[in-house]
C-alpha cells in the first residue's frame, strides 16, 4: 500500500522475502525435539541441536524470518531493556547477570555472523542512549553508574565526543554491538538451518501443543508431530496456544520507517562521525540508524498493544509513521526537507518484569519468549 509517496509494507523494508519458502507439514512425523516458530529464537534452537545430532523438526506458520526478525532497527544491544533504574530497584541481586547476558548476547551473534559466514552490513559502532536536555544527561550519568557497577564497558560523553548529531546534548555509549541489516543477518540464519539436518516446515501453523504419554503432540492443519520434547519459541505469538503460561509477555507493535535516499554531504554534516545507533532517553524511545544506503532508518516513539489471536498483514499505522517524522524533523532540523520512503512494523514481546523469559511448562514442553525489544542479540544466544 502506498499513501502520500510512503510504501507501507506488510513484511519488512530491509529485504524481500525469500524466494524458496518450504511446503507445508502433511501426515504425521516423529521427533526427538519439535520447535514452534522459525524467528531468530527457534531457528537457533533447532540449529544448534541439529548440530549436536538431535532429530529436530521446525514448524512455523508463514517462513523463517517472516516475523520481528527481520523487521527491527538493525541495532544488536550490549546493554539490557527496560529502564535500567528501575531493573536496579526491582532486580538489584540479577541485574549484574542481567548485563553480562546482554553483552555476551552481542559477541554470541557476532561470532554467529563469523561462524556461518553471514554477511549482513554488520557494523561493530555500538549505540548510544542520546540525551536531548541537560536534564536528560542526569539520568544518563545516573544509569552509566548502575551500569558500570554491574560490570557493563559504558562511555559518557558529549555528542562531539560520542560522534552523534550535535542535536542530541551527549549520550552514554555502549560500544558493545552495532548495526546491521537484520534481513540479511535472519536469511543467513535461515540458510544455515536449512542446511543442516534439521527438517524445516514452512506455511505450517501450529493449532495445538498437548504432552501426550511420555512425549508431546503438535497438532497442525495438515498432520501433526509426535515429540519427545518441544521447544516454544513463539515470542509475541505465545498467547495464541493454550498451553503458554498466562502473562508471561505481551504483543507490542513496533513500528519502523526509513527515509528516502539523502545526499552524503548532507549526512556527513550532522557531525555523525561514529555512525554508532542512537537511541534516545524518552519514556518511549526513538531510535535512529545510518544505513550503507545514505538513508536514515527510525523507530517506536509509539507503542500499540495487541490481542490475540494477532491479526496477520498488518501494515503500520499512518499516524504512528506521522508521530515518527515529526520526531525525525525535530532532531534533524537540517533534514526537514526530506520524506520517508517506506514503514513496517512486527511484533515483540514485552515482558512485566523487562527481563527475557525462560523455562519448562512441563517436563517436556520448554519455551523461551520474550526479550523486550532486545531479540536480535539475545533471541539467537537463548535458544541456542
Amino acid at each position: 500500500m502506498r499513501t502520500k509517496g510512503i510504501d507501507y509494507m506488510t513484511f519488512t523494508g530491509w529485504i524481500d522475502p525469500p524466494s524458496d519458502v518450504l511446503p507445508a507439514l502433511a501426515g504425521e512425523i516423529t521427533c526427538e525435539v519439535a520447535v514452534v516458530d522459525g524467528g531468530l529464537g527457534g531457528m537457533s534452537t533447532a540449529l544448534r541441536l541439529a548440530e549436536r545430532g538431535v532429530d529436530v523438526v521446525l514448524l512455523e506458520a508463514e517462513f523463517c524470518g517472516h516475523g520481528s526478525s527481520s523487521r527491527n532497527a538493525g541495532q544488536l544491544a550490549g546493554g539490557p531493556g527496560g529502564a535500567i533504574q528501575m531493573l536496579d530497584i526491582l532486580h538489584p541481586r540479577r541485574l549484574p547477570s542481567v548485563v553480562r547476558f546482554a553483552e555476551n548476547s552481542a559477541h554470541f551473534v557476532e561470532s554467529l555472523m563469523e561462524r556461518l559466514g553471514i554477511e549482513c552490513d554488520y557494523e561493530p559502532t555500538g549505540n548510544v542512549g542520546a540525551a536531548v536536555s541537560r536534564g536528560q544527561m542526569g539520568r544518563v550519568r545516573r544509569v552509566a553508574r548502575i551500569l558500570a557497577r554491574c560490570g557493563a564497558t559504558v562511555e559518557v560523553g558529549t555528542s562531539a565526543e560520542l560522534g552523534i548529531p550535535r542535536t542530541f546534548v551527549g549520550g552514554l555509549l555502549e560500544p558493545v554491538g552495532g548495526l546491521m541489516n537484520p534481513g540479511k543477518f535472519t536469511l543467513g540464519v535461515r540458510r544455515a538451518l536449512l542446511a543442516s539436518s534439521a527438517r524445516v516446515f514452512e506455511r505450517t501453523r501450529v493449532e495445538d501443543v498437548q504432552p501426550s504419554g511420555n512425549g508431546v503432540l503438535v497438532s497442525v492443519p495438515g498432520g501433526r508431530v509426535r515429540a519427545e520434547r518441544v521447544v516454544l519459541s513463539t515470542n509475541a505469538f505465545g498467547g495464541q496456544l493454550s498451553i503458554t503460561p498466562k502473562r508471561l509477555a505481551s504483543p507490542i507493535w513496533v513500528t519502523e520507517a526509513e527515509t528516502a535516499p539523502i545526499d552524503p554531504a548532507r549526512l556527513a554534516a550532522l557531525g555523525w562521525t561514529s555512525r554508532s545507533g542512537v537511541v534516545t532517553q524518552h519514556a518511549i524511545m526513538q531510535n535512529y540508524r545510518l544505513t550503507p544506503r545514505n538513508t536514515i532508518v527510525t523507530g517506536v516513539r509509539r507503542l500499540q498493544r495487541g490481542r490475540h489471536p494477532l491479526p496477520p498483514g498488518r501494515t503500520a499505522d499512518e499516524s504512528v509513521v506521522g508521530g515518527l517524522l515529526d520526531g525525525f524533523r525535530s532532531h534533524f532540523p537540517s533534514l526537514g526537507d526530506v520524506g520517508f520512503e517506506r514503514a513496517w512494523g512486527g511484533w515483540v514481546a514485552i515482558t512485566p518484569s523487562w527481563l527475557p523469559v525462560a523455562g519448562q511448562v512441563t517436563d517436556t514442553v520448554h519455551y523461551s519468549i520474550g526479550c523486550n525489544g532486545h531479540g536480535l542479540g539475545q533471541a539467537p544466544t537463548s535458544g541456542s
